[in-house]
Parts: C-alpha cells; sequence; structure tokens
C-alpha cells in the first residue's frame, strides 16, 4: 500500500473462527479495494492465556499480542478494538474500549441481553466513538443488490417475508458441549446465532419489525463437556456430561412496521443442510429469493414479463454492476464466504475514515436484539408480544 494512507492500528480480542475471519479481512482488504484510502495494520491480538494467543497471532499476523484485554484498550497504538468474543464477554470490553476513546466493532448478536445492549450503545454514544456490528451477510453482492432492487421499487409494495436458517452441525448427540450451547456464554442457541442474521437482513431490506409471537426449544438437553476446542466450531468431547442451556430451534412470526408479514425459522438441527441461509421478498411487483448457499446468485421473478415468458430468473451477481464484485474477479468468476467480511469491513472502515456514521451499527445491533428477546418472551407466555 501507498505511504500516504491512513493507517488504522486494530487490536483484535478474540482468535478462534471469527478471528480467523476477521483477521484474513483486514489483510486482504487492500488487494481488491486497493483505492479504500485506508490500510488497517494488524498491531495486537489478545485472548486469555499466551500459550494460545501467540501462536495465533503469528498465524494471522499480527505484530504482538495481550493476555488482558484492558491493557490492549488502554495501549495508545491500538484505534480499533475489534471483538469477536463470546457474547457474555462483548458488554465489558466495548465498555472500556469506549472509555478509551477507541472505535468499535463487535460481533453479533451485539450481547446476550437488551440491557446490555442498551449499556453499550450508550457506552459509544456518550464516548462518541463509530462503532459497527459484523452482519456479514450485509456484505454479500447478492443481498446487496437485492437491497438495491428493492429501493428502486421492482418489487413494488412488500406482502412477505420468508426465511429459513437451517445447519446440522449438532444433529449428533455425541457433539461436545462447546460454549455455543451454554446460555450463561452464548446467550441463546441458533436464535441468537442464526436467526439474529435473519432479523438484521429483514431490518435492512423491508424494515422494522413491530410484534412477533415464537417459539424456542431444545432438542438434546444433556451432551458431553468439552475436552479441547478447535476454531470449526467444534471439538473433542470428554467422558462427563452436561446440560444444554440455549435453544436448538427458533420458530416465529412477526408483523412489520410497514404491514409486511414475516417468518423466521433457526436450527441448527436440520440434517443435510450445512450452511442454509433462505429469503424470499415477495411483493406487488415481483419477488426475490436468495440462498447463501448459491451465495453469488439472486432469483428475481417480476410481474411485468409478458405472460408467456414469466419465470424466476437468475441473476449472477458477478458483474461489475453488482455490487462489491467489479473488484474481485472477471465477470463469472465466483467469490466466497470470506469475501462478505472483506465487503463489510471495507464498508466500515471507508466510513470510520471518514468521520461519518456506518451501518451496521449499535443502533442496528439493539434493534436486533429487542426482536431476539420479545420472541424469547413469546415462547415464554405463548403470546404476541410488542417490540419495546
Amino acid at each position: 500500500m501507498a505511504g500516504s494512507l491512513r493507517k488504522i492500528n486494530v487490536g483484535l480480542v478474540g482468535y478462534q473462527f471469527m478471528g480467523k475471519a476477521h483477521s484474513n479481512a483486514y489483510r486482504q482488504i487492500g488487494k481488491f479495494f486497493p483505492d479504500l484510502g485506508v490500510e488497517p495494520v494488524l498491531k495486537a491480538i489478545c485472548g486469555r492465556t499466551a500459550e494460545k494467543v501467540k501462536p495465533a497471532a503469528e498465524r494471522f499476523g499480527f505484530e504482538s499480542f495481550e493476555t488482558d484485554f484492558r491493557a490492549l484498550c488502554a495501549r495508545p497504538d491500538i484505534d480499533l478494538i475489534d471483538v469477536v468474543t463470546p457474547g457474555n464477554s462483548h458488554v465489558e470490553i466495548v465498555l472500556e474500549a469506549a472509555k478509551n476513546g477507541k472505535m468499535v466493532f463487535c460481533e453479533k448478536p451485539l450481547a446476550n441481553t437488551v440491557a446490555q445492549a442498551d449499556e453499550m450503545l450508550k457506552a459509544v454514544q456518550d464516548n462518541a466513538v463509530p462503532n459497527a456490528v459484523c452482519f456479514n451477510y450485509r456484505g454479500v453482492p447478492a443481498i446487496a443488490q437485492a437491497k438495491k432492487m428493492i429501493e428502486e421499487g421492482r418489487l413494488g409494495k412488500i406482502y412477505h417475508f420468508r426465511s429459513v436458517y437451517l445447519q446440522d452441525w449438532i444433529v449428533d448427540p455425541n457433539m461436545p458441549l462447546v460454549w455455543r450451547l451454554q446460555g450463561d456464554i452464548a446467550g441463546s442457541g441458533s436464535h441468537g446465532d442464526l436467526a439474529a442474521h435473519l432479523i438484521d437482513i429483514a431490518h435492512w431490506l423491508v424494515g422494522p419489525i413491530d410484534e412477533v409471537s415464537g417459539m424456542l426449544d431444545t432438542f438434546i438437553k444433556q451432551r458431553p463437556k468439552l475436552a479441547e476446542s478447535n476454531d470449526r466450531l467444534g471439538g473433542s468431547a470428554s467422558s462427563e456430561m452436561g446440560e444444554v442451556t440455549v435453544d436448538d430451534s427458533s420458530i416465529f412470526l412477526a408483523r412489520f412496521a410497514n404491514g409486511a408479514l414475516g417468518t423466521f425459522e433457526a436450527t441448527r438441527m436440520a440434517a443435510g443442510r450445512k450452511n442454509h441461509s433462505r429469503f424470499e421478498i415477495n411483493g406487488s411487483k415481483g419477488s426475490l429469493v436468495f440462498n447463501m448457499e448459491r451465495m453469488n446468485e439472486l432469483e428475481y421473478y417480476d410481474t411485468g414479463d409478458p405472460e408467456d415468458a414469466r419465470g424466476f430468473r437468475v441473476i449472477q451477481t458477478t458483474d461489475s454492476v453488482h455490487p462489491y464484485t467489479g473488484n474481485y474477479w472477471p465477470v463469472g468468476h465466483i467469490i466466497g464466504y470470506e469475501h462478505t467480511f472483506i465487503n463489510l469491513i471495507h464498508d466500515i472502515l471507508r466510513d470510520f475514515a471518514a468521520g461519518r456514521p456506518t451501518h451496521p451499527d449499535f443502533v442496528d445491533g439493539l434493534a436486533a436484539q429487542r426482536v431476539l428477546e420479545a420472541v424469547d418472551r413469546s415462547s415464554r407466555t405463548r403470546a404476541w408480544q410488542n417490540i419495546g
């Protein structure tokens, strides 16, 4: 990169699955977005134990490491704190970062409760620090193209948002009790992990949700305790059993402020589904369909087509006219999951450097958290809940 680029020194807290994804994105941005005008510098990575975080620093390309997030946040050579730890630690790290005047980038969901998300939003606002939440699917070119088409009025009045997010990585009852299956750490299961993505996409494409009715359930209530974790969601099991304290499945109905209706389903117990995040939007003039497992494609139905030629067409969102993709390969040469982080972090760093608000920010994160919590209340009370 050119020497005139503004440098933003990154301090990353956490080093497993999302740590790998975020680190890779920072390292790749300059290769694909050379006109960004900002150079992210991998200054320091933080983890609780030196024997684990030191090799992560070397592997991901960080200049140094810390074992205390407070020390990281206090470092004058750090501009941005990126939080990729489990949900129960988000609030204390974000509050410390904001107190030290750092830019803050936090993984989703923003927090484990609305109260925590409120506290985090107040902290970044009171300290006037730039902030963003990693709803990385906003960086999918096909979803960004859907946003563009909806804003152009190609779907007309929106009637339905229909969505599922299906995985199967915990179908085996011998899958160990990783932190994502523990409520005191993760907050919730498939609901916060997967449905949060659907909620943010729905908010972005259709608008705010007014009320919900839902149910959460846990099918496998005990699992072997974890012996050793890995960075691919799993790990090795011990012989001791422990309680699963999060949901395995989340299903809810929603009514949007604009009158549209929504359905949301998220589970990690759908055998055969690996990362099947799919939504369909129906409007008065047409429909759009997206499936994350075919992430370079967007299906479009136009009611204005001649009657004898109507049908869903596949838009290959790999051309330079589509969001982000002109920065990658020639048309038809597809991009993948890791590029969603590159695209989103590109947008966030561009806005941070320009001193303007970015999205998704902590306001967006809190909005998603309010829906998550309302669905949980609805499941417990078996009644419709307004989004508070």
